[in-house]
């Protein structure tokens, strides 16, 4: 039982963060559509449409990814968890359905028509269309969202004499405190990886001399808009995600932050690696009294440690939670001095001229997909040993007739056509970017070179 439990948790693991590096992208990349449609309807210019068609196209690519990698999950909660299913299903179903059901279709149905509608919809329908794509992508991830939240934090629920989990209220389901902080550090997360995506082709086309005029556009709209979602990431939506964890998930604040020992003036540890048998943290930088004030809003507040919890209450993975914390944080920190350089670079109108900073803006792509699969990471190790937290143990959820050769017989599978899928969606997206935005405008900027 218990190696079927270790493989079932790494098989849903592995198909949630291959599925989570699409759904960031398209998230992100909606707002930044809406941003370009609006441009282009206030300023008339062709040039916006002609960028928001390019990233439309590969929204859509990210869009399709998502929908193959998705599918599959919703099946896991039945073949793997079934116990879970049969429990919860009448809760999280309804946050599930609702996804499904109005949120994709909305998402799906109006990207279809900006994508190849736009000449019968006109200038504003158009921006409509797009508007809807957003809406109907950021309505699914507060859904899904919602759905986590739940497990984080249930409320709204009865237990039936059986054990089951019945729903009874549902605007409690629905506005969770946890989901509405949850939702807003999620969405913010996912606004960084499609602005620094945008910034790095914008970078890639400036450090390469071509579509120079659409470089530029897409590093400011990547710059402008990261840059008040990174901040907006730390405060007050991370702020406020952790306060919540301290409330009502004391051991897993304690495992995150590696503090074994309850202090007053507890410190903030920014490195160390924590050595469980000893129950302390190696090699610690650390700043004084700094979690008691973040977390109490004040110096001298008691925070408690691992060591006020029975060992069964801790998360059963305090190493992997640690450092998943830790390097979503730090790689948040990261985000937030690269994007106020680049921003003060753009003030300075010298940004575009700045190779070393575009360099970076490019190098940076691939980070914010680590950072929010590491944030997720965070979530759901700090939930373990529970599945519904206090109220059903993982180990309680899984399907008891699944043997743990049939799951890693599939979970080997997918990893194979995952491995495929992976190397489709890059030739793809690659295949993109070197047709550009407009493929005129590049053969003009080609004559204007050889004219010079």
């Amino acid at each position: 039982m218990e190696n079927a439990l270790a493989l079932d948790r790494l098989h849903f693991a592995f198909t949630l963060t291959f599925h989570y590096i699409f759904p960031q992208l398209t998230m992100g990349l909606a707002l930044l559509l809406v941003y370009l449609k609006t441009k282009a309807l206030r300023t008339g210019d062709e040039h916006y449409n002609r960028a928001a068609r390019f990233w439309a196209r590969i929204f859509g690519i990210s869009f399709a990814m998502g929908v193959v990698t998705g599918i599959p999950m919703e099946f896991q909660f039945g073949t793997n968890w079934a116990q879970f299913s049969k429990s919860a299903g009448g809760v999280i179903g309804q946050t599930l359905a609702m996804e499904g059901v109005f949120s994709f279709f909305l998402e799906s149905s109006f990207l279809g028509l900006f994508l190849y509608g736009e000449k019968k919809l006109g200038r504003i329908g158009h921006w409509w269309a797009g508007f809807l794509v957003w809406l109907g992508s950021w309505l699914s991830g507060y859904l899904i969202v919602a759905t986590n939240a739940w497990m984080q934090h249930p409320t709204g629920y009865a237990l039936g004499t059986n054990g089951d989990i019945f729903l009874s209220g549902f605007w409690k389901l629905l506005v969770n405190q946890w989901a509405i902080w949850q939702y807003f550090h999620t969405m913010l997360g996912a606004v960084q990886t499609g602005c620094f995506v945008m910034a790095a082709v914008g970078a890639f086309y400036l450090l390469a001399r071509k579509y120079e005029s659409y470089g530029r556009t897409f590093v400011k709209s990547g710059v402008l808009v990261g840059t008040i979602a990174a901040i907006l990431q730390l405060f007050p939506t991370g702020d406020m995600q952790g306060k919540l964890i301290a409330r009502n998930q004391p051991p897993t604040l304690a495992a995150m932050e590696g503090l074994f020992a309850s202090q007053k003036g507890a410190p903030l540890a920014i490195l160390g690696q924590p050595d469980l048998q000893s129950r302390r943290l190696d090699n610690p930088l650390i700043v004084p009294s700094m979690l008691s004030f973040l977390t109490y809003q004040s110096w001298s507040a008691n925070v408690q440690g691992l060591d006020s919890f029975s060992q069964d209450e801790w998360p059963d993975q305090v190493l992997l939670l640690y450092y998943s914390y830790h390097l979503m944080v730090g790689l948040g920190t990261i985000f937030i001095a690269v994007l106020l350089s680049a921003a003060w670079l753009l003030w300075k109108g010298r940004l575009y001229k700045s190779r070393w900073m575009l360099w970076i803006l490019m190098v940076c792509a691939p980070l914010p997909f680590i950072a929010n699969i590491t944030g997720w990471m965070t979530a759901e190790l700090g939930r373990q040993p529970w599945l519904i937290y206090r109220l059903m143990r993982t180990a309680a959820g899984i399907s008891p007739r699944v043997s743990g050769g049939n799951v890693l017989f599939t979970l080997i599978g997918f990893m194979g056509m995952y491995t495929l899928l992976s190397i489709l969606f890059l030739f793809l997206v690659v295949q993109e970017i070197e047709h550009g935005p407009d493929r005129n405008a590049m053969n003009r900027e080609t004559a204007q070179v050889a004219e010079k």
